[in-house]
């Protein structure tokens, strides 16, 4: 069956248009309570570009004039800038790339991003839309974005499945390779699926789940799994769309560009870090809140992040993914089927051990969980269905007896 690319996208409503866009700021509660107006006065990201892989995005919006500075259409239905917004949710890449990067408008007007300085590059994807099938269109954007100079990509979307198509290896190790930071949203347990999917489940990508206002893991807006490295807001979010509007939403698409442009603001601060320091700096520098399946390594600190005394480390995220290509495709004997692109909300993954790394654990591969799970399951159904026949004949003897 093919697999679906879906947006980790929760319920939409429209807030305010131009009009009340004062009104805006004053929502963006995260920017005081987790330490981005503090972490400000270090830094707020210039020099930093990051990639936003999505719908593409709206650069003409007031809060994203001169953002974005480059971009791209791999979806063969888009414009060649990557800033025609397309697909159903066509105002989720705008949304994200405001949370990232915007800088508002007027004094203290529209929403202001937790990287206000940094530049984005659009690069718009078809989700059910598209010349071309989605998983390409994620390898070719991948590879764009790193040749075009993003450090940091984001992707606040996810894959129907645990797996992923061999060309993504090749993307992602090409990207970690070149020092680049790969971000991708956990997905929203509230959408009713039953399992995260890629590239959440990629070694070496920063995993993001989501919290509610009160810093708890959102039930809703967020998903469990053995892959998360930290989590950040995902509830109460609100974010510019095309046209000049604004939006309500929640889901962990919001809560990734949150991280994105915090790694920025951590790049920008420390010239010459590589990836994997900067992802230890954000994990070592969260505050635990509770089991890692729910919140990785904690709830970001955005001021610790970018001032605290981090030692270094050796850690890699291109040799996560080079370990796991190794120990995996050589088993895999049956093709990763090519997904096709829909709209929908994103999946949820399944509840399982903590991570060992900042990155996540490297997952088991998928032919040996089906080599386990299924035997399993056809067994307890057989059980099932044996007792169940069982009773029904006691139950017929009984009353053969009573007559």
């Amino acid at each position: 069956m093919a697999a679906t690319l879906v947006l980790a996208l929760g319920a939409i409503l429209i807030v305010a248009g131009p009009a009340s866009a004062d009104t805006i700021r004053d929502r963006e509660y995260w920017l005081g309570s987790y330490g981005f107006t503090t972490a400000w006065n270090t830094t707020r990201g210039a020099g930093v570009t990051i990639a936003v892989i999505d719908t593409g995005i709206d650069g003409s919006h007031p809060d994203l004039t001169g953002v974005v500075t480059g971009g791209t259409d791999v979806s063969g239905v888009g414009s060649a800038n990557g800033q025609t917004p397309i697909g159903t949710d066509s105002q989720h890449g705008t949304m994200v790339a405001s949370m990232l990067a915007g800088h508002g408008h007027g004094s203290g007007a529209g929403v202001i991003g937790v990287a206000p300085a940094a530049s984005l590059l659009s690069v718009s994807v078809g989700f059910g839309v598209g010349k071309v099938s989605s998983d390409d269109q994620i390898a070719a954007a991948v590879r764009w974005s790193v040749d075009h100079g993003a450090k940091i990509i984001n992707m606040s979307l996810t894959r129907s499945t645990l797996d992923w198509p061999p060309s993504w290896d090749a993307a992602f190790l090409y990207a970690m390779k070149h020092n680049v930071i790969v971000v991708a949203a956990a997905g929203n347990r509230g959408s009713g699926a039953t399992e995260v999917g890629a590239p959440a489940t990629i070694p070496g990508v920063v995993t993001v789940a989501g919290v509610d206002r009160n810093g708890k893991a959102s039930f809703d807006a967020s998903s469990q799994g053995i892959t998360l490295s930290v989590a950040a807001p995902s509830e109460d979010l609100v974010g510019a769309g095309p046209g000049g509007g604004y939006y309500q939403w929640a889901g962990t698409s919001g809560a990734a560009p949150i991280v994105s442009g915090l790694l920025a603001l951590i790049v920008a601060s420390h010239p010459g870090i590589s990836a994997g320091n900067a992802i230890n700096r954000l994990t070592a520098t969260a505050t635990p809140a509770g089991t890692a399946i729910s919140y990785g390594s904690g709830l970001i600190n955005a001021a610790a992040a970018v001032t605290a005394n981090v030692p270094s480390v050796a850690t890699n995220p291109a040799d996560a993914v080079t370990e796991w290509i190794r120990l995996n495709r050589r088993a895999e004997s049956t093709p990763v089927p090519t997904s096709t692109a829909t709209i929908s909300p994103a999946p949820e993954p399944k509840l399982a051990a903590a991570p060992v790394s900042p990155f996540g654990s490297v997952l088991p591969s998928v032919q040996s969980l089906r080599d386990t799970a299924l035997p399993l399951l056809i067994y307890a159904v057989f059980i099932a269905l044996s007792v169940f026949l069982v009773r029904g004949a006691v139950r017929a003897h009984k009353r053969a007896r009573r007559e």
